[in-house]
Parts: C-alpha cells; sequence; structure tokens
C-alpha cells in the first residue's frame, strides 16, 4: 500500500511570533507530519500542545547523541509534548509525526527526528494522554519567540 504526504498548510513568519497554530485539521489522513525549519529569540525546546489542553497530560522519551556521547532522559505530566529545539542562530529540522490523529479511542502519539550540525541528533517519542481526535495543533517555543523567516509545514498522510 502506497502512501502520499499532501500538503496541508504553510506558515512562514514574517515577524516575530510566540506561536504558530493549525486549526480545523481535517480527519481524512492517517497521519500528520510537521516539519518546522524555525530560530528562535532564546535557545529552546519545541513544544506541541493539542486541541488548547494545557493541562498535565503530556510527555515524552528522548534519545541523543553528539558523536561522543548518547544518553536518554524522559519528561512526564508536561503541559505540552516536548519535541523540538530552535536556537537563536542555527537552523535544526525538526520532524514531527503525529500517528492515527483521529482515532478517537486511543491515546496520541508522536515521533520525532532533530538533527544540527553542532549539537546532536536526536529521536523522541511522545504521548499525549487523550482519546479525542485532533484538530488543532498549537506549536511554540519554552522561551522566547520564533523568529521571522521560521517556517511551518503541517501534511497529511493518506493511504493509498
Amino acid at each position: 500500500m502506497a502512501t502520499t504526504y499532501e500538503p496541508i498548510a504553510t506558515t512562514t513568519l514574517s515577524t516575530t511570533t510566540a506561536d504558530v497554530t493549525f486549526s480545523t485539521i481535517s480527519g481524512s489522513f492517517t497521519d500528520l507530519i510537521i516539519v518546522a525549519i524555525a530560530t528562535s529569540t532564546s535557545n529552546a525546546g519545541i513544544y506541541l500542545q493539542f486541541n488548547n489542553d494545557t493541562g498535565s497530560n503530556y510527555s515524552r522519551t528522548n534519545l541523543e547523541g553528539d558523536g561522543s556521547v548518547a544518553k536518554s532522559d524522559r519528561d512526564t505530566n508536561q503541559t505540552g509534548m516536548p519535541l523540538g529545539i530552535a536556537f537563536t542562530t542555527e537552523i535544526p529540522a525538526n520532524i514531527f509525526h503525529i500517528m492515527n490523529y483521529s482515532n478517537s479511542t486511543t491515546y496520541k502519539t508522536a515521533l520525532a527526528r532533530q538533527n544540527t550540525t553542532s549539537a546532536v541528533t536526536r529521536a523522541i517519542v511522545g504521548l499525549w494522554r487523550s482519546t479525542a481526535a485532533i484538530t488543532t495543533i498549537r506549536v511554540y517555543p519554552t522561551a522566547g519567540s520564533f523568529k521571522s523567516g521560521s517556517t511551518f509545514t503541517l501534511y497529511g498522510i493518506k493511504a493509498a
């Protein structure tokens, strides 16, 4: 079975902005992908928040390495899903894969990857403890704001 990535929305910031929100997301795809090519006014993590849920319903497990040292860590009971990174000058590529987002009987999981030239390569799995179908995604840094020129693209994956 082949799958197809379909662009849903792209936002390129023309000014410094605190967050980016994708809303009224159709349930017609199997999975969602967000590609964030972003810098921030502060070195920061990038969080995802679903359906305006600000409760402590998110967690993640992180695996990372810098060519010399490998490590893992875990965050639980977060108010957003900590999946990405943004720096003030270097532009990391952040790819967030949200699986079974429209399923209304299971918790939602996401896989994330980041690559930077100066820091680390990361693989992260995140969990949102809700069975609600995802219709809105807020993307925001843990400190500062996203800088002008940052680009966020939302794709849907359709099963062929």
